[in-house]
């Protein structure tokens, strides 16, 4: 923007409001901040749930005009996909982790290791999905390992190589919430722990496995909200590409 000023290619009236709108970017339903990335390495992303499909292309088209790529959307139904798709070229929609992704994905860098999940079930692929899917796109490699809950302890035995070598581990489970205390007690790597809203009755939509985390005995889990897969892959992402990083005044 400075050079554009310098060569003439702008008023100063323009270097201005495009100053204004690195910050914040009122639409007058919503206020972007592109400032994002720059401050905390992470993009602005998208909470698609509730809003129109005409708010989220408003707000896709102002996140791609200020070069915010990729732009995420989480949790869109797959009608509300459609619309959006049918308006923005190029958007690809993942049903399962009910997330568009609009832009080039960037390449995970390998030497950085890689974030490990771990689902309970098959029922917790929703928000494993969702997990795996934001991780990736925030630029890390992403292993997953399905169906491996405390009813068959014994199916564990086939992650151990990914709780092993992973950076970082997300571990989701409904139900009684007991697979991030078994994996807590076995890694030395940070887990996050992710409660999702599958079970019965009693379960009361997540809170018995939130709950039941909260209080392992675990020292030193984490735990996100109820069905909160992309929470965790944006803390995973914060550890597993600090870990690739020379440590501060470090020689490389």
């Amino acid at each position: 923007m400075l050079d554009d000023l310098l060569a003439a290619r702008c008023t100063a009236a323009e270097a201005e409001e495009r100053l204004r709108r690195w910050f914040m970017d009122d639409l007058g339903f919503a206020c972007l901040d592109h400032h994002r990335q720059e401050r905390t390495g992470q993009p602005e992303v998208v909470y698609g749930e509730n809003k129109t499909a005409a708010q989220i292309v408003a707000i896709v088209e102002r996140m791609q005009a200020a070069g915010t790529e990729p732009v995420l959307v989480t949790r869109v139904d797959p009608v509300k996909a459609a619309a959006v798709q049918a308006r923005i070229g190029g958007a690809a929609y993942h049903e399962q982790g009910r997330m568009l992704v609009l832009g080039e994905v960037p390449a995970a860098d390998a030497g950085e290791g890689c974030i490990g999940i771990l689902a309970a079930g098959t029922s917790d692929l929703l928000v494993a999905e969702e997990a795996r899917l934001t991780a990736s796109c925030l630029g890390n490699r992403v292993e997953m390992a399905v169906d491996v809950g405390v009813a068959g302890l014994h199916r564990l035995a086939k992650a151990m190589p990914l709780v092993e070598r992973a950076n970082v581990l997300i571990v989701i489970a409904g139900m009684e919430g007991a697979l991030p205390s078994v994996v807590g007690g076995l890694a030395r790597q940070p887990v996050i722990a992710v409660p999702t809203s599958v079970g019965y009755g009693t379960g009361l939509g997540g809170m018995a496995a939130l709950l039941a985390m909260l209080n392992s005995c675990v020292p030193g889990l984490a735990v996100v909200n109820i069905d909160n897969g992309f929470g965790a892959a944006c803390i995973a992402s914060s550890i597993n590409l600090l870990a690739a990083r020379p440590a501060r005044g470090k020689k490389e």
